[in-house]
């Protein structure tokens, strides 16, 4: 995992994996135990509850689609004693009012599709909040743009943008990503989970361009031949 190994493995700390996805469980426990962590999973929001309160976790990856999390949605708080730090799995066209309420504690949201390496630098920096001082980890941003993961909302300086999911998703990637060139199979893949045709990716990329630069300089450059960039490629 490159220098992502270095800062963000465990150190046995116990996970709990909440998520209905084979797909994502599998991906998320193989991930995490490789990461120096102990790993339990739970396939619906009712049976993370109950694991929850039979043990003690250190931190719990929980998916915020799962179709029991309305059982305990705000309005029908479930609170738990020493509840450990929180790490939702979303997607930008959920509503955030609807997420699971399982009493007060650190939070933090990662956008699906995730990658591998974000979900342990999010992991880490929650478990460190949660002995230091709390504090939430920086928004994805360039620059004067930047987005909010918690609600799924991106500004550049001051003027809100008003992105579709798949323009949040693509905007997202190339942040994460700024300075690296990105080929249309790697946005395809992490946008759509698929492959799609050129036009398509170009069409995205080009709405995308031209919400992000209507009012200052284009952010978003064309690599002829390879591929699409926020800011310059590193060299």
């Amino acid at each position: 995992m490159h220098g992502t190994a270095d800062v963000a493995r465990g150190d046995g700390q116990d996970v709990l994996v909440v998520a209905g996805d084979p797909g994502d469980t599998e991906l998320l426990v193989s991930t995490l135990e490789s990461a120096g962590y102990r790993v339990d999973a739970a396939g619906s929001a009712s049976e993370g509850v109950a694991r929850l309160k039979r043990a003690r976790f250190d931190l719990v990856v929980w998916d915020a689609v799962l179709p029991d999390n309305k059982d305990l949605a705000r309005g029908r708080r479930l609170v738990l004693e020493n509840r450990p730090p929180l790490l939702f799995l979303i997607t930008c066209d959920y509503l955030h009012t609807l997420l699971p309420e399982l009493g007060g504690g650190a939070e933090d949201y990662v956008t699906k599709p995730f990658r591998a390496p974000e979900i342990l630098a999010r992991v880490q920096i929650l478990l460190l909040g949660n002995r230091r001082s709390g504090q939430r980890p920086a928004m994805p941003r360039y620059r004067d743009l930047v987005l909010d993961d918690a609600t799924c909302r991106a500004r550049r300086g001051s003027r809100p943008l008003d992105l579709t999911p798949a323009e949040y998703r693509l905007l997202r990637y190339m942040l994460v990503n700024a300075g690296q060139v990105l080929s249309k199979e790697q946005i395809s893949r992490h946008v759509w989970g698929d492959l799609r045709a050129d036009e398509a990716i170009e069409k995205l990329v080009s709405r995308l361009r031209q919400k992000v630069a209507q009012e200052g300089p284009a952010l978003i450059h064309t690599r002829r031949g390879f591929g699409y960039t926020v800011g310059q490629p590193t060299a």
